[in-house]
């Protein structure tokens, strides 16, 4: 993020410490989209994701005095909304670890081999394939991969070994693969 963008942020953070209704909906509207899209991947579920996305927004709300500018305001709320959907998940008693673990190599492709087209359909592919996973697989795969988060900090978030991060990311990506294989190319 640019420091232009990330002044007219914390002016718009600072409006709503001062009580600014139209400064919340701002960042509202700012973070509801990707706030969302983070809540769905890991809900696996609209309606879930639209009560998580409403939770992380209200909570960061309650808690905007604490917030001290030390990172983005992006990044914090994204921490409150990864944080209220795993609570979520923890709550349904997800077994984060999958007993049939294989690892398999899967090669990169070199970024000049990527069609633009090829790969929007590769995005959407994934994505349904992303919803076949199970869903402590699913959660793990998309902290680490969509989210950036390493395996040290998902085995902080998830009280999980980062060995279980590590093999259970390696076993999403291949259910992953799998699952595209079989999906028809459209």
């Amino acid at each position: 993020m640019n420091q232009e963008s990330h002044d007219i942020h914390r002016q718009v953070v600072e409006a709503c410490k001062a009580g600014n209704r139209k400064a919340y909906n701002e960042l509202y509207n700012s973070y509801a989209k990707a706030m969302y899209n983070i809540c769905y991947r890991m809900m696996n579920n609209a309606e879930e994701a639209k009560d998580m996305l409403q939770e992380g927004f209200s909570d960061a709300f309650r808690r905007l005095e604490s917030f001290r500018f030390e990172s983005t305001f992006g990044a914090w709320l994204k921490k409150i909304v990864i944080n209220k959907c795993i609570n979520a998940l923890e709550k349904r008693k997800i077994n984060w670890v999958d007993q049939e673990i294989t690892e398999l190599y899967i090669p990169a492709v070199p970024e000049e081999s990527i069609d633009e087209e090829e790969l929007h359909l590769s995005v959407e592919r994934v994505k349904r394939a992303m919803n076949l996973l199970p869903e402590g697989a699913r959660v793990i795969f998309s902290l680490y991969l969509l989210e950036g988060y390493d395996h040290g900090e998902i085995s902080e978030i998830l009280h999980i070994s980062e060995s279980t991060s590590k093999t259970q990311y390696m076993r999403a990506r291949q259910l992953v693969k799998e699952s595209m294989l079989a999906m028809p190319l459209y």
